[in-house]
């Protein structure tokens, strides 16, 4: 690595200060959220000699085929263990139902390296112990196999909680080291994580790793010497159980945009003792590139109003993001749940006079939105069509998880997801007048 003297030119809060020591809007009622199970449509990608065998309903089943649109040519490496009307009622042994499905499907896919048993509504409320199934199936199927649980069940989970659950399961049988290394988590598209590599790799920060890894055969461990920074704002519970494992977190905002992506690869460099010259020279060209890019989307987005609704937690770096490089309004900042160690930097950079807001009522929260009559609406699916028909423009929250929108490449993509619907909609109006 490149040890050296410099002093980084570290973004600084607005001169009317930011929004981290504000009065927060806690509100517990009616949700509108997809639940945890969603987040295997990423994952099961990612990890390459991984299975997710959801313990579950035809409707769990029927939720993963629609979200994933699976060709019928296709194998996914996930699959739901339908509990039937007699495993509802107590009349069969689900744990030999279990076992057996797991014998089948190990048999058959002897390229799994490591399964997920992950719970669900039905399986939570008839309380199935899959962590109990989970240490008896790693005994029997191991060492070929590795076996782990969690929950994806919408009465415990939200959307991007899922990803979380399913990494922090992961954590305490991750190997120990005592190596110092970076660890950077959260699950990114391949492109994209080639992308972070080639940057880190430039600025001599090595070695790197990351977690969900593509294999299980990867060198990921960690230990009382890993650094490690998130990639992705919604894994609350994973930080926990890094910190547990004595690993030390890097505070920064999250990589969306170029101010962003230069404050969380700026937090590295700092760590671990980049010049500011070799930071510069690695960063200036991606850097220019990302500025033009935003500055092409964002010619929609200046002076705009945007309102967020609680959906992916992602919501505050976005909002960073829209109003400090895009020129935007933030009227309303909700986010399912707000961590200061993790939302904290981010928090400190944007603007303030937004309400922010935790969890959710939303009828309250349809009353604000409909009062405030936003030019963007950044929501659910199951609001976005209501809320067109009252004549606001949307975006669909679940198309910021599914989009490469990290780092300095993606930046002028993550603004045209929200400048094309307001193209759209003075496109319609122009129509209309016509």
């Amino acid at each position: 690595m490149n040890a050296g003297s410099g002093r980084m030119n570290v973004p600084m809060p607005p001169v009317d200060g930011g929004c981290r020591s504000v009065p927060v809007l806690k509100q517990r009622g009616q949700r509108e959220v997809f639940c945890g199970l969603t987040g295997i449509i990423w994952l099961h990608r990612k990890m390459q000699d991984a299975f997710f065998l959801v313990v579950g309903s035809r409707t769990c089943a029927h939720l993963l085929q629609s979200a994933a649109g699976v060709m019928i040519f296709a194998e996914p490496r996930f699959g739901t263990a339908i509990l039937e009307e007699t495993d509802l009622a107590g009349l069969a042994d689900a744990h030999v139902e279990l076992d057996r499905e797991v014998a089948r499907l190990l048999a058959r896919r002897p390229d799994i390296r490591q399964l997920f048993l992950v719970g669900s509504c039905p399986s939570e409320v008839i309380k199935i112990d899959l962590s109990r199934a989970a240490e008896r199936l790693s005994q029997v199927h191991a060492p070929h196999v590795r076996v782990l649980n969690y929950s994806g069940s919408g009465i415990e989970t939200t959307f991007t909680e899922g990803e979380d659950a399913c990494l922090a399961s992961m954590v305490p049988v991750l190997p120990e080291t005592d190596a110092r290394e970076l660890l950077v988590v959260g699950a990114l598209p391949d492109v994209v994580e080639d992308q972070m590599l080639s940057l880190l790799a430039d600025m001599g920060v090595g070695p790197v790793r990351c977690l969900p890894a593509r294999r299980i055969d990867s060198e990921t461990a960690v230990g009382t010497n890993t650094q490690f920074i998130l990639a992705q704002p919604f894994l609350g519970d994973t930080h926990a159980a890094l910190e547990r494992r004595g690993a030390h977190h890097i505070a920064a905002p999250f990589p969306f945009g170029d101010e962003g992506t230069t404050a969380w690869l700026q937090a590295i460099a700092t760590e671990f003792g980049v010049s500011a010259e070799t930071f510069e020279a690695v960063t200036a060209a991606p850097r220019a590139r990302a500025r033009k890019a935003i500055a092409q989307a964002a010619e929609h987005l200046g002076g705009k109003s945007v309102f967020f609704f609680p959906d992916s937690q992602l919501e505050i770096p976005l909002a960073r993001f829209l109003t400090r490089e895009c020129g935007m309004t933030a009227v309303e900042v909700g986010s399912p749940y707000i961590h200061d160690a993790i939302h904290g930097p981010d928090l400190d950079l944007l603007p303030a006079g937004p309400q922010i807001s935790e969890g959710q009522d939303v009828e309250l929260q349809l009353d604000r939105v409909r009062a405030a009559r936003p030019d963007l609406t950044v929501c659910g699916l199951g609001l976005a069509n209501p809320l067109e028909a009252e004549g606001l423009a949307t975006k669909w929250a679940i198309e910021l998880v599914f989009t490469p929108v990290h780092f300095y490449e993606q930046a002028g993509d993550l603004a045209g997801l929200f400048s094309r619907p307001l193209r759209r909609k003075s496109m319609l109006h122009l129509e209309a007048a016509e």
